[in-house]
């Protein structure tokens, strides 16, 4: 990169800090932090939600597969997501904002002592955090892997200093620092995804160029389903979505649960999957178009950074990686926010009574103090990304195969058809599916991927329906009855 190219990345990242400290003027407390008081318009709800839904993973990981594969990354990523978030929009998140307006919650696990009972909670809050060690490790690996690219900086040490950054504002802004620095990073998403896509389309001759270039790209690339990118694994990665963007992936629940009301709650989660279904058709162009430009490529994950580095003119290639950094910062800032409310408030508090009934500032002050722990902890499974297969291996292998397990109780939870399991099927539910997901990692299972990733949470939705199933004549506990019936919809 040139000079122009680190004042660009530069004023970025001093951008984000700037917003982070503005923001912390409206943090008075916990609940500003956490939830920013529940007042977060539909329309900023619904941009963070969707920013917040994918990262530098679909610049490194994702262009290598649309490299490969072509379109089907477009089918199973993108149309599978707005599948599950639209129809989410709908029937899951009217009901995390209720949950804050009948209960108060500031965690997206708070719920679940009076759904179910402490140990459900705890279980819950454990598992979901120790999943989300993986899942933003796999984001600071991918930030790492582009600027080594760009730069020659090493990928731990291009992570490291990213996160360095997103905890600089995110520990003092909390979640209005997420959601101002979420706007302003779609902004720069939009416009960098933008200019590859108008720079792509002149090397290819201009606008008939989007319709002309699957004719010169090789067999299969313009097909739906290509490779091991099946129509099942199409089928498998949408049934893990409909868990993982309505709630499995606590950030995004929290984006509902600080809507003011059920309404503007649903209205965002359309726009989300509105956005969805549009703007990956942009953003993914240049890279179903890279083998074209750079044929044979060892790293295919490599494709979309030598793409910018080779077409752009300086200060334009800074542009486009300060939009690759947007994505990433957002879902980790989200995503370390979420995690520091379950810590701060279902997990600490069971682990030691001074955590309990904590005053407003020794709260908040915990809450900085949980946010910068979880992201050292990512920070150090970063560095040892490669021995968890890599980025892709994080994110299909690990995250995608263990986010079902650990969401079924939350998301199923809310709705009055299953009301009947307890917190028996709940705590069971999650033990099988985490146990299918190390009964196939220890036999050394490589077949089908939609098997992989969709096994645990098709084993885990079984046990839970099924024992809810046979406690149906069962009278429900009053508390259950009465939650429920708060969470009904119009």
């Amino acid at each position: 990169m040139g000079l122009l190219d680190y004042l660009v990345i530069g004023i970025f990242f001093l951008l984000m800090v700037f917003i982070g400290f503005y923001s912390s003027r409206k943090v008075k407390n916990s609940n500003d932090f956490f939830v920013a008081g529940g007042k977060v318009p539909w329309w900023l709800a619904g941009i963070s939600h969707h920013v917040s839904g994918y990262s530098g993973v679909v610049f490194v990981a994702f262009a290598g597969v649309a490299y490969t594969y072509g379109f089907t990354i477009y089918i199973w990523w993108a149309v599978g997501i707005t599948i599950a978030v639209i129809s989410g929009a709908y029937l899951i998140a009217p009901r995390w904002c209720k949950l804050r307006q009948n209960l108060n919650i500031k965690s997206p696990t708070e719920y679940l002592q009076s759904r179910y009972n402490v140990p459900t909670q705890l279980v819950t809050a454990f598992s979901g955090s120790s999943l989300k060690l993986f899942d933003v490790a796999a984001k600071w690996a991918s930030i790492g892997i582009l600027l080594n690219v760009f730069t020659g900086l090493d990928v731990f040490v291009g992570a490291m200093g990213t996160a360095m950054i997103a905890l600089a504002y995110t520990t003092v802004g909390g979640l209005w620092a997420d959601l101002y620095t979420d706007f302003v990073q779609f902004l720069i998403q939009i416009a960098a995804g933008i200019l590859m896509f108008i720079t792509v389309l002149g090397k290819l001759g201009g606008v008939g160029g989007i319709f002309g270039v699957w004719d010169r790209l090789p067999k299969g690339h313009g097909s739906p389903f290509n490779g091991p990118y099946t129509f099942a694994f199409f089928l498998a990665y949408t049934l893990v979505c409909m868990f993982s963007y309505n709630g499995g992936t606590w950030s995004l629940a929290t984006r509902y649960i600080a809507s003011p009301d059920a309404e503007s709650a649903k209205k965002s989660g359309v726009l989300s999957g509105v956005l969805e279904l549009v703007w990956p058709l942009i953003l993914f162009f240049p890279m179903w178009a890279a083998p074209l430009f750079m044929p044979k490529l060892a790293d295919p994950t490599d494709s979309y950074a030598l793409m910018v580095r080779e077409f752009l003119p300086a200060g334009l290639v800074g542009l486009v990686l300060a939009g690759i950094f947007s994505a990433t910062l957002s879902m980790v800032t989200s995503d370390a926010n979420t995690i520091s409310a379950v810590i701060t408030k279902d997990i600490l508090p069971f682990l030691s009574k001074r955590f309990r009934n904590m005053e407003a500032k020794r709260e908040l002050r915990m809450a900085r103090i949980t946010t910068f722990t979880f992201v050292f902890l990512t920070l150090i499974i970063t560095a040892f990304y490669r021995e968890f297969g890599g980025v892709i291996g994080l994110i299909i292998t690990w995250f995608a195969a263990l986010v079902g397990p650990t969401a079924i109780p939350m998301i199923l939870g809310l709705i009055p058809w299953f009301k009947h399991s307890d917190s028996r099927a709940a705590i069971a539910s999650i033990i099988t599916g985490v146990a299918v997901f190390v009964l196939i990692k220890a036999v050394g299972y490589h077949g089908s991927e939609a098997l992989t990733m969709s096994a645990p949470t098709i084993a885990s939705s079984l046990v839970y329906i099924g024992m809810g199933w046979a406690n149906r004549k069962k009278k429900l506990p009053e508390r259950v009855e009465l939650l429920l019936e708060g969470l009904r919809l119009k």
